[in-house]
């Protein structure tokens, strides 16, 4: 691993993709913004690779709270900041560079009081701020067809339906409080998995999750406030772990850089409208065998980045992002 890309010894996270990061982005300089500040593998990556300032931005309180005890070496080049980047613009402008690392981090899915694993039991509670409703409000209050489709849309769980309704039944004899209680519901519905198969609740979780924290709604507001931060040839760079996520990314890259196709054929050049970013490859980069072998989580993380140009930010159509859209109150 190269010297940029070593972890702080009491944070449990491995940066996925560090090295691959890194190099697409090299040289590193100038501020960058770290949306997703986490355990800071990505933060202190950076500075180590010759960033000179980085603005730690996270809605976590104990990530930020870890953060000064790690970040005390790099002094007044590590900035630390309770937020959400879906609102980076607002903290940060002009700025070489913005990491986006999304999802739940190890650290929080290690902690069994943050509720967000169904391997440990904890409070069903998943919410990234420590603030607002939780997944058990989520999983007690919200109405059978809502619940089904948060499932379906959010997590891509085929068996929607089967999970929602034995989730009604369940609260309907007692509140469900527990991630392992959840669990338990959710393996009764689907077969039981063969050997290298995902834990039948995953898919649940991952939802729930997403619900809890408006992930989606978030990441299509900070690609949008990347957007505006960025000044020219500054750099984006997001890593996704599932299907979803990492399809909003590349539409909205490729939407931004011209390369969406679609529209009209014979619309003349000058009608279209100049390319907010460059693609720095058109596919998404994967771990390699060696980052596989060192921290089997990274199996599902895609990279993609992108540089942005002189053309004037603006709103993206967000119809094309292919953004799940639920129906409320049904």
């Amino acid at each position: 691993m190269a010297a940029a890309a070593r972890t702080p010894s009491d944070a449990p996270h491995v940066p996925v993709l560090l090295r691959p990061l890194l190099a697409a982005v090299a040289p590193v300089s100038g501020v960058w913004l770290d949306g997703t500040l986490g355990a800071g593998g990505y933060a202190r990556g950076l500075l180590e690779a010759g960033a000179d300032k980085v603005i730690g931005v996270d809605r976590d309180p104990d990530a930020l709270a870890m953060a000064r005890g790690w970040g005390a070496e790099f002094g007044d080049r590590l900035e630390l900041v309770e937020g959400n980047f879906a609102q980076m613009d607002a903290l940060a402008t002009d700025l070489d560079g913005v990491v986006l690392d999304l999802g739940v981090s190890s650290m929080q899915l290690d902690e069994a009081g943050r509720g967000f694993s169904f391997m440990k039991d904890g409070p069903l509670d998943m919410r990234m701020s420590q603030a607002g409703p939780s997944a058990a409000d989520l999983v007690n209050d919200t109405p059978e067809a809502e619940l089904a489709d948060i499932l379906y849309l959010y997590g891509e769980e085929r068996a929607s339906r089967r999970i929602a309704r034995a989730i009604v039944r369940a609260r309907s004899e007692a509140r469900i409080e527990t991630t392992l209680h959840l669990a338990h519901i959710v393996e009764r519905c689907l077969p039981r998995p063969k050997p290298g198969q995902t834990h039948p609740a995953t898919r649940s979780f991952q939802a729930i999750r997403i619900a809890v924290n408006d992930e989606y709604a978030a990441l299509i507001d900070g690609l949008e406030a990347a957007e505006r931060a960025l000044r020219p040839g500054g750099q984006l760079a997001v890593v996704t772990f599932h299907s979803i996520e990492d399809r909003m990314v590349k539409r909205f890259l490729q939407a931004r850089a011209g390369a969406m196709g679609g529209g009209s054929r014979h619309a003349p050049a000058s009608a279209r409208p100049d390319p907010q970013f460059t693609l720095k490859s058109r596919k998404a980069i994967g771990p390699d065998a060696t980052e596989l072998a060192e921290n089997p989580r990274a199996r599902s993380a895609k990279l993609r980045v992108a540089t942005r140009t002189a053309a004037p930010a603006g709103p993206v159509d967000r119809g094309v992002l292919g953004m799940p859209m639920l129906r409320r109150g049904t």
